[in-house]
């Protein structure tokens, strides 16, 4: 009888695809099953319905925000636990995808906001989050990613690096007053140091212009992409380090991303599927094919066994101790639809300066209307 062929979704950068191609070859190989995979951009990797994706993909590689409405509409497949259970996540990151008590994907990558520098360049990095409100345009030479998704996560980071971890905070707010308005502050300081063009950039593009250019050598807060910590992959290596804390404060909660597998309800093959799931977001898988085809493992024992590894130290070891308490954003049916609506007022927040006391009124605005309605229009 031959084999199925099973069509996978993945995002369009090396960290999210050549892994997968990688293991799937090697699947091939080894089981007898093809998986084809096609890419969406990192936008669509955030936005795209994964219901529509369902329709015509076995696989689809997605965000854990996402689970609240995949709950809801039953679009994927509830997993059975993986056979190490939480035992090998990292960063709460097995636990993200688990909803309604069911899981509904395997974490094979795993991130959240951390810092990055050129080391090379020796430049001086900010000793907490109010240095940075302190700063003179010359005292760092800084930029942070400002895309508007990026800078409302980077809020939600700011605000629970406070200790405002439970969001929202009320029926009326999303974050509180002072520790919204804090973190507002500190977003707009970063905004002045760097350059305006970064209200269009995100992790990414700074990654690319911190690892091809001498502009810039400290971001202090954005998602972690382990290519560029490697030798080679860029014409200077990048350091990935703990993000900046408040003074006096020792906590670093740093916005969970990376992504999980999840497997189509409307699969014709849920078994060798789910089998494959299973498979990739496994310990050997992880620290073997995976990590060395530009992955970026999920796996507890892939990031310890492999800290010390010269080619991926910069990365598996830097970031560590904020990847470790990495902090889970609000995953409900609402959540996505209030997230497309704050995007696009926060421009306006950088580019016209607008006062923070009087935007965070926008935005728990915002989350009211959404979270009244309970879903994700």
């Amino acid at each position: 009888m031959a084999m199925p062929t099973l069509s996978g979704m993945t995002w369009d950068h090396p960290r999210g695809y050549r892994c997968l191609e990688a293991a799937s070859d090697m699947y091939a190989s080894q089981a007898g099953i093809t998986i084809n995979w096609s890419r969406r951009s990192l936008q669509a990797f955030a936005d795209a319905p994964i219901g529509e994706l369902a329709k015509t993909h076995d696989l689809i590689i997605l965000d854990h925000p996402h689970v609240g409405l995949i709950a809801e509409s039953n679009c994927l497949s509830p997993l059975p636990m993986p056979a190490d259970g939480v035992a090998g996540s990292l960063g709460g990151s097995l636990e993200s995808y688990i909803w309604l008590d069911r899981l509904w994907a395997y974490p094979v990558d795993a991130a959240c906001q951390v810092a990055v520098r050129r080391g090379d360049l020796n430049a001086a990095v900010p000793a907490d989050w109010e240095a940075i409100l302190d700063a003179g345009l010359g005292d760092f030479n800084i930029v942070t990613p400002l895309l508007p998704v990026d800078a409302v996560d980077m809020m939600m980071t700011l605000v629970a690096g406070r200790g405002e971890e439970r969001l929202p905070v009320s029926a009326d707010s999303l974050v509180s007053q002072e520790n919204g308005t804090l973190a507002l502050k500190i977003l707009k300081a970063l905004f002045r140091l760097g350059p305006a063009e970064a209200v269009h950039w995100n992790p990414i593009t700074v990654l690319e212009a911190m690892a091809t250019t001498d502009d810039f050598a400290y971001s202090p807060c954005l998602f972690s992409y382990i290519n560029y910590a490697r030798p080679g992959f860029r014409p200077h290596q990048l350091d990935y380090m703990d993000l900046p804390t408040f003074r006096g404060s020792t906590r670093r909660r740093g916005i969970l991303g990376g992504a999980g597998i999840g497997v189509s309800a409307m699969s014709s093959h849920p078994r060798e599927a789910m089998d494959f799931a299973r498979w990739v977001a496994s310990e050997p898988v992880q620290s073997g094919v995976y990590l060395a085809n530009e992955g970026q493992p999920a796996h507890r024992l892939t990031w310890t066994r492999n800290q010390e590894n010269p080619c991926y130290a910069g990365f598996l070891k830097g970031s560590r101790a904020t990847m470790d308490h990495a902090w889970t954003r609000p995953r409900d049916a609402w959540f996505l639809g209030f997230i497309d609506e704050a995007c696009s007022v926060f421009p306006d927040f950088f580019l016209r300066d607008l006062p923070e006391e009087a935007f965070l009124d926008t935005l728990n605005a915002l989350y009211r209307h959404h979270a009244e309605r309970g879903d994700s229009q």
